[in-house]
């Protein structure tokens, strides 16, 4: 009976810490996409790593990729969050969103954690198929 009680408070120990972090990382996209929707290009940048920042220099330019790019991610509609997986230095969380026509879009968003909070790496769209709900 100890022994049973004892793996099971393991397990609640090391599952405690993985579901803050989706909760974290979730958020982290979230609210990216809510800067998005409010046309907020600054905050919208705050979520990237710096790669990505270094990469587009400025806000604007950011934030034109993303308009052009990756319309569903601009102004989604629906957000579900599927799978969270390690690749590398990196998480890869999916994200599924439906755009402004109601169409369903897969994504893999690379998280990366910098002095302690999750930044966006990097975006792909994923074909349904092949993503891991």
């Amino acid at each position: 009976m100890r022994k049973c009680l004892a793996a099971f408070l393991l397990a609640g120990a090391l599952t405690g810490p993985a579901l803050a972090q989706e909760d974290e990382i979730a958020g982290t996209i979230r609210s990216q996409m809510e800067a998005f929707l409010a046309e907020d290009a600054e905050t919208a940048f705050t979520f990237a790593s710096p790669g990505i920042q270094g990469l587009f220099g400025t806000p604007e330019n950011f934030s034109r990729m993303v308009r052009e790019g990756y319309p569903m991610v601009w102004h989604p509609g629906e957000i579900r969050f599927g799978g969270l997986d390690e690749r590398g230095n990196y998480l890869a969380q999916n994200v599924y969103v439906t755009d402004t026509a109601g169409r369903a879009h897969a994504l893999e968003y690379l998280m990366e954690q910098i002095d302690g909070r999750w930044r966006i790496a990097g975006v792909r769209l994923l074909d349904l198929p092949e993503a891991s709900v």
